[in-house]
């Protein structure tokens, strides 16, 4: 018996040493096939001419150019982007606002005032493959930048305009403003407390990233047909999408939203809890969830409790299962109720800073820290790409750019030599 038993063991460890073998050789050739897979970046050809400045056009266009694309950001000769002096806090001469969105890009300053400058940018259009602005349609018009002006230039463009409201309103918008009169505001903050906007831009960035996916799909229409096309994108329209099942149940039932706080208008429960030494964010997502959270917490009594069974019993009775859920929570140790939803899969998190969510071990996992040399900055850290891509993946090809660092260099380019260069830097036409 001894004998069969030593056999089997042999057996068990020379499979396990095969499979061993076999995974690291297996990897060793993904890794190597990778290698000559990834040979461009899925925007590799493409050039975006940007004429954005603050968030959503420059979030949008840094995406592109994580990707791959050449994008060309045209700012104005007299200071550029505006966000380029939204500071403190500065890294150097830049601002911490602009490093935000803008690497990837190259800088080229004109004066549009100037003949110069409506020629140099008129050259760049014929160039582009993307032209994205953010002025408002009568100055968009006045600066040469209407998609009829650009369309007569280049038949195929995909032409992206940024407004608040859209291309028929010369009426300005900002996050802030769209945030209150979208409805997010209304939605946001303590149940008792008064409207308050998110911490971060989100209306910018989701129109950002609503635009980048426009751009994309436009782009695969004009690979397949040949024809450009204009986009209109208002941050209007993006905060009233990304209002998702608030404002489903709106349509659903005629009836106001609620302020919920911390809390979800449609599950229970899902907030944050206060713990003996900290705070947690705990969401059941379904019944099966609750069960698990009770039983991990020895709250098997309220999981048998008849109110609670079903999400919707929890909804109907929040007011009664919250307030005994919070005293529970309150005498246990945070590190203790991660441990034991985490062992039962119940889906939960500490409350962190923003500082401490940068410097979490998950963080460096995901890679979500990029590192770039600046030329006057030496080093800086900026937040990464989420978007993983096996074959093509987004990585970091330039600092975010001085305010015209690559004027001469694209100028050169488009075929102006020296002399007509140094002539246009000295008369301001461009910098």
């Amino acid at each position: 018996m001894r004998f069969q038993v030593v056999q089997v063991v042999q057996v068990v460890q020379v499979v396990q040493v095969v499979q061993f073998r076999w995974f690291h050789l297996s990897h060793l050739i993904t890794l190597t096939w990778l290698e000559e897979v990834k040979q461009v970046a899925a925007l590799s050809g493409i050039r975006v001419l940007d004429l954005t400045r603050v968030l959503a056009g420059p979030f949008c266009t840094m995406q592109l150019g994580d990707l791959g694309a050449d994008v060309i950001k045209v700012e104005s000769v007299d200071g550029g982007d505006d966000t380029r002096r939204w500071g403190p806090p500065y890294i150097g001469t830049e601002s911490a606002y602009y490093l935000t969105a803008n690497r990837n890009k190259r800088s080229v300053a004109l004066d549009l005032k100037t003949e110069q400058g409506r020629e140099l940018l008129g050259q760049l259009m014929k160039t582009a493959d993307v032209v994205l602005h953010n002025f408002l349609p009568e100055s968009a018009a006045r600066l040469g930048v209407s998609y009829e002006q650009v369309r007569a230039l280049v038949p195929n463009i995909v032409y992206c305009a940024i407004s608040g409201y859209g291309a028929s309103e010369n009426r300005p918008g900002y996050d802030y403003i769209m945030q209150a009169e979208g409805g997010l505001m209304s939605i946001t903050g303590a149940e008792d407390g008064e409207p308050m906007k998110v911490g971060v831009a989100v209306t910018d960035l989701f129109t950002g990233l609503y635009a980048a996916v426009a751009i994309l799909a436009a782009l695969r229409h004009r690979d397949q047909n040949g024809d450009g096309q204009a986009i209109d994108m208002a941050l209007y329209d993006a905060q009233l999408a990304m209002l998702a099942n608030v404002a489903s149940n709106v349509l659903a039932t005629g009836r106001e939203a609620q302020r919920f706080g911390n809390g979800h208008p449609n599950i229970v429960p899902y907030q944050r809890f206060d713990c003996q030494d900290g705070q947690v964010v705990v969401t059941v997502g379904n019944d099966r969830q609750f069960l698990d959270f009770c039983h991990a917490l020895d709250l098997g009594h309220l999981s048998a409790d008849a109110r609670f069974a079903s999400n919707a019993d929890r909804v109907r009775n929040r007011q009664v299962l919250v307030p005994l859920l919070e005293e529970a929570l309150r005498r246990l140790p945070t590190e203790d109720i991660l441990e034991k939803l985490n062992l039962a899969r119940v889906p939960c998190g500490p409350v962190q800073s923003v500082k401490e969510a940068l410097e979490a071990a998950e963080t460096e996992n995901r890679e979500m820290i990029w590192n770039s040399e600046h030329p006057v900055l030496g080093e800086i850290n900026l937040v990464g790409s989420p978007l993983k891509l096996l074959l093509t993946p987004p990585e970091l090809y330039r600092h975010p750019p001085l305010h015209g660092e690559h004027t001469r260099e694209i100028m050169a380019e488009l075929d102006y030599n020296s002399t007509t260069i140094e002539e246009w830097l000295a008369k301001g036409a461009v910098k």
